[in-house]
């Protein structure tokens, strides 16, 4: 059964920033101090590997069952585990190719940058997606290729668009502790380094989530 996405503190792992310790490790801190939703994000792993880190995850979330996991891109990867969800971009499978895979039940969300890209999941069918993920708002060493920075007043317009049709809306890009509180109008922040990179995980989670207000 899909998990109740509250996307407030979305964490987006990376696996070479968590080193040496686990991604597992990481998120089980995070997700104490207050991450809300976990994707799972390697590039660089094959689909062996990351299947056995999804899995790895998993086992963690199971403590905490309000927290939901994504998928990043790998939809095969979300069938086997049964995760709850997949993220995918603007060059993975088509969300409503997703959908039809991952069945009703499943979260899908998608990256969005611009007008047009948002355009383009608005004139899905109602239920093809659930949340947008928009950014970057600043540029982000994490993921140089995401774009044109936006910056906070072109989140909060997509993002009004976005909610205004009943999607969920999610900042990100270069969002950390002292900047997150200027990104306002949406549903929720992702982060990357400011959590996988952190020497305390889980109070680098609760100082974002004092930043955010919630």
């Amino acid at each position: 059964m899909t998990r109740r996405l509250d996307p407030t503190l979305y964490l987006v792992t990376d696996t070479l920033l968590c080193a040496p310790r686990s991604v597992p490790a990481v998120v089980a801190e995070a997700v104490a101090g207050g991450v809300t939703a976990v994707q799972v994000r390697d590039k660089t792993a094959s689909r062996r590997d990351l299947l056995a880190l999804t899995r790895a995850v998993q086992e963690v979330l199971e403590m905490t069952p309000h927290v939901p996991l994504f998928v990043n891109d790998a939809v095969d990867v979300a069938l086997i585990t049964g995760a709850d969800g997949v993220h995918v971009g603007q060059d993975d499978l088509p969300a409503d190719e997703v959908r039809a895979l991952l069945g009703p039940d499943a979260l899908i969300g998608v990256s969005t940058g611009s007008d047009a890209e948002l355009d383009a999941v608005l004139a899905l069918p109602d239920g093809t997606v659930d949340l947008v993920g928009i950014g970057p708002v600043w540029a982000t060493p994490t993921k140089p290729d995401a774009g044109e920075s936006l910056e906070p007043a072109g989140v909060r317009a997509l993002a009004a668009r976005a909610r205004a049709a009943g999607l969920v809306a999610v900042a990100i890009g270069g969002i950390h502790a002292d900047n997150a509180a200027l990104v306002t109008g949406v549903d929720g922040l992702c982060v990357v380094s400011d959590v996988c990179a952190a020497d305390d995980p889980a109070e680098a989670a609760r100082l974002l989530r004092k930043e955010i207000g919630r």
